[in-house]
């Protein structure tokens, strides 16, 4: 799809989110800030909404309303204020690829709720690790990138306010031809879609194309656009071409009812709703769905959260007790106050100790990725090759990401550390230039030197993911005998042992066949196996980056 084409389907979506806001969710815009995304957003008023920005560090007083502290303390009394959330609206959510899974969650109860909201989640993301709160996404009919559109491509809408005011009135009349239903439904299960939104989101979106159609029965191209627009980037699985099945031509007096070339609205094509979707279908579909198809709701892709009062991002204050380094949120603690006044006898404003409200924090250690590889006989040299190509390309990275890489090999009778925890790209590539290769695979040695590093990082504040890059032919012990069976044995101990320490995993299958023995280990580990026989660097870090996700 050329750069103009997608600016004419954010176009597309906004005009079908201004028909239907509230049965549409919204839309999911990936672009950096800059013209582009400022003349879309400009567009938001075209639905007939007020726009309301909101940003991922909201408070739930003034997302959903509450006490106004100023008001009450002047009056006397308590008075409450309206949040953002009090009437409908567009939601314009800036930074919304940090949203984190609370606020998603208040947000997604704010959509479903049905009051007539939509939103616009503006993802400004550097990457594929850096995305939209899975709960926000599901419940947003569409997602637009125009990260790459130049802004000569932009254009306005082309429907003006008469045209999408006739559009919404004309909205309830809109019917659906018998046999619809069933095509979306071969469409969802073609892409390997199970959600039941997005049939719905289908269906609403096709209802109000034919609205701004001036049709009052949905078309076989109204249905076509709104799959193309709902399941393109909902698909797990790239749909296949139906063969054509040989039919007998129609009667000569069907033929003369039926001009040449026309769609009935009830002959849908069977082919026509996969067709729209796979030319929307992003390129490196397979790549992303082979490496993070295993991973969702497993994490943010960064260090832990780790809570404390004193730095980091601010969170809710919270009752709690005072003590040695307790923060007292002053604002909050007057707002918990204010309510019981009247009941209080006193000069003043009467603070309790139940009153009391303690200003809270949230930050994120770093996160070390050790490189467990298999340096063995069997494919050393384009197994080593692929390691020292995806540790450069995730350290070029490092900075924007936090990350700090360490490489261990295993060959022989044991593992070697060959690149301690470092951040550094000159350092790295020096010591993977003279990783040696050859010998047996001791499997269980390289996982347990992982092991020992990754207690060794958590002591100094990191959190560390394990990643063993193997083909899985363990044959080597860890008392260092050459024993297939005893190796494979304490592979599985030493992959329960990183569970039980609670270290994240992914093992990386790089024979030319799946391993059973491999994904077994993954199973111990609680980690994700990804099979990559042919897997180049690139392929390899964007792999890793996905499963981490």
């Amino acid at each position: 799809m050329c750069l103009a084409e997608a600016w004419d389907r954010a176009l597309t979506a906004l005009g079908l989110l201004a028909v239907d806001p509230g049965g549409l969710g919204g839309l999911a815009l990936r672009a950096r800030a800059g013209p582009v995304r400022d003349a879309l957003t400009a567009l938001a008023g075209a639905t007939g909404l007020p726009v309301v920005r909101l940003h991922p560090g909201m408070e739930d007083g003034a997302l959903f309303g509450g006490l106004d502290l100023a008001a009450t303390l002047a009056a006397g009394r308590v008075v409450t204020g309206r949040g953002l959330l009090a009437r409908p609206a567009v939601l314009l959510l800036a930074m919304a690829e940090r949203t984190g899974p609370g606020m998603a969650a208040r947000l997604a109860q704010a959509l479903d709720e049905g009051r007539g909201h939509a939103m616009i989640a503006l993802d400004e993301g550097a990457g594929p690790e850096e995305r939209l709160a899975p709960a926000l996404a599901e419940r947003l009919a569409f997602a637009v990138d125009l990260s790459e559109v130049p802004a000569g491509a932009v254009t306005g809408l082309p429907w003006d306010g008469t045209a999408l005011a006739a559009a919404r009135e004309r909205l309830a009349r809109v019917t659906l031809p018998e046999g619809m239903l069933a095509e979306i439904a071969g469409a969802m299960a073609a892409c390997g879609i199970g959600s039941g939104r997005a049939g719905l989101f289908a269906l609403r979106a096709a209802r109000a194309h034919a609205a701004l159609a001036g049709r009052e029965q949905v078309a076989p191209g109204d249905l076509a656009v709104a799959a193309a627009l709902v399941f393109a980037h909902r698909a797990t699985q790239v749909p296949e071409a139906a063969e054509p099945e040989a039919a007998e031509p129609p009667p000569p007096e069907e033929q003369a009812e039926q001009a040449e070339g026309e769609v009935l609205p009830g002959d849908l094509p069977a082919d026509m709703l996969l067709d729209a979707v796979r030319a929307l279908l992003p390129a490196d579909l397979l790549d992303r769905l082979a490496a993070g198809r295993t991973r969702s709701g497993r994490g943010e892709g960064t260090g832990a959260a780790r809570k404390g009062n004193r730095r980091g991002r601010p969170l809710p204050a919270r009752p709690g007790r005072m003590g040695e380094g307790a923060r007292v949120d002053v604002v909050a603690t007057l707002r918990a106050a204010a309510p019981w006044q009247r009941l209080r006898q006193g000069d003043g404003v009467q603070v309790r100790a139940g009153d009391l409200r303690f200003r809270r924090f949230e930050e994120r250690s770093d996160r070390l990725l050790v490189f467990a590889v298999d340096a063995s006989g069997s494919a050393a040299l384009a197994r080593l090759a692929e390691a020292k190509g995806a540790v450069e390309l995730l350290l070029a990275q490092a900075y924007a990401r936090r990350d700090h890489v360490a490489l261990i090999a295993f060959r022989g009778r044991g593992a070697e550390v060959l690149l301690p925890p470092t951040r550094s790209l000159v350092q790295t590539k020096r010591r993977l230039a003279a990783l040696p290769g050859g010998g047996g695979t001791p499997l269980a040695a390289g996982l347990g030197a992982a092991l020992t590093m990754a207690g060794q990082a958590r002591r100094r504040g990191l959190t560390p993911t394990v990643v063993a890059l193997t083909d899985g032919r363990a044959n080597v012990a860890l008392d260092g005998r050459g024993d297939r069976a005893r190796a494979g044995e304490d592979a599985l101990a030493m992959g329960r042992a990183l569970r039980a320490a609670g270290v994240e995993a992914v093992v990386i299958d790089t024979g030319n066949r799946p391993e059973p023995a491999l994904q077994d280990l993954a199973r111990a580990m609680d980690g994700v196996w990804l099979a990559m026989p042919r897997a180049d660097a690139r392929g390899l870090s964007r792999a890793v980056a996905a499963a981490l996700d």
